[in-house]
């Protein structure tokens, strides 16, 4: 396999990636530590989604199968990765927080009432 993503494909795909993981740090929503680690899990799987897309799955087409082509990134099929990586992410998060797996300070607290492991 040839790589051959040059300097303007690779800038084009951090900007994509970076641009669908503010994406989804907006969209999972919480404290803003939930949404920056979301934005940089985000910008990593869509780099990460987008290299395989351009370079491994759309490797072997040539520059007249794929439009538009930037030096080297087939940007049309990266933006469709990137969209359907943010998804999964957004998706991921928000189930994981909603059933426990993140820390929430407010979980514990009681509105109204004694905490009943003091009075039982």
């Amino acid at each position: 396999m040839q790589w051959d993503l040059g300097l303007e494909g690779s800038a084009l795909l951090a900007a994509i990636a970076l641009v669908f993981g503010v994406a989804a740090g907006l969209l999972v929503g919480g404290s803003w530590t939930r949404r920056a680690w979301a934005a940089a899990i985000g910008t990593v799987a869509c780099v990460g989604a987008g290299l395989l897309t351009s370079e491994w799955v759309f490797g072997s087409s040539t520059e007249d199968d794929l439009q538009p082509y930037v030096d080297g990134l087939t940007r049309d099929e990266v933006l469709l990765s990137s969209l359907l990586t943010t998804v999964v992410v957004v998706v991921a998060m928000r189930y994981l927080a909603r059933h426990g797996h993140e820390p929430h300070l407010g979980r514990h607290r009681h509105p109204v009432g004694r905490h009943r492991a003091l009075h039982p």
